[in-house]
């Protein structure tokens, strides 16, 4: 592990410091730091085109920034190889998209088990803890129904389960309310909140939607490629 800086604080799950990233000469990130406590439910706000989801793919290790660094309970991220950044998506991170990103040739229960299978878990195992999600989610009876054949509230409670399966410890999602009517996407925050705090998981929310952030723990504001404070001010990387 690189250690040129101090490790994050003990009260940090996942820290930005600094980062910037650019696409070509388009500046998406320029400084941007933050940080969120483990089981904290923090929601990332800002228009379109602030940068917020350039933000959580940075922290997720999907984007490596140009400059700064990412940690995760005091792991530099950011300079792990692409393999090492592969495993840690699968082993300790779960996701949930606008669209979910479901495959729909498989079923209910294939989709959800698909992260432990990947990990190499036995598949009998795989199954079963996939068939404990169902339940909690609404989702009893529709273990062996195709994903392609759900509503966008149903398969919103698939991709969920999916992403806390293997019981990460970083939950991120981006608009995973967004292609929803307004009661099934509160229904469906209800559930991520709940399964979240039951599991002590950190969530990274990623919205440009007050009624979605007003579920989260702690609000932060992404602007013009940095994290601004309630006051106005940039957030400076902690030291």
């Amino acid at each position: 592990m690189i250690t040129d800086r101090p490790a994050p604080g003990a009260g940090s799950m996942i820290e930005a410091r600094e980062i910037t990233k650019s696409f070509g000469a388009t500046p998406a990130l320029t400084g941007a730091s933050m940080s969120a406590a483990p089981g904290e439910i923090l929601a990332v706000m800002g228009p379109s085109g602030s940068g917020k989801s350039t933000l959580l793919h940075c922290l997720a290790g999907i984007f490596t920034p140009d400059s700064g660094s990412v940690w995760l309970t005091g792991e530099r991220l950011d300079t792990l190889s692409d393999d090492k950044r592969t495993e840690l998506r699968r082993t300790a991170f779960g996701f949930v998209f606008q669209f979910g990103q479901l495959v729909p040739e498989l079923t209910v229960a294939d989709n959800i088990a698909l992260p432990l299978l990947l990990n190499r878990v036995k598949r009998k195992t795989a199954y079963a803890s996939a068939a404990e999600w169902l339940p909690r989610l609404g989702l009893e009876n529709l273990g062996s129904r195709r994903t392609g054949e759900l509503s966008g509230g149903q398969a919103q409670r698939v991709a969920l389960a999916r992403s806390m399966v293997a019981s990460p410890r970083v939950l991120f999602a981006d608009e995973p309310t967004g292609s929803l009517d307004t009661l099934t996407g509160e229904m469906v925050l209800e559930l991520l909140v709940g399964a979240a705090r039951e599991h002590g998981t950190t969530v990274v929310l990623v919205t440009h939607d007050a009624r979605v952030a007003a579920h989260a723990d702690r609000e932060i504001m992404v602007r013009d490629g940095k994290v601004i404070d309630r006051t106005g001010a940039a957030v400076e990387a902690a030291r």
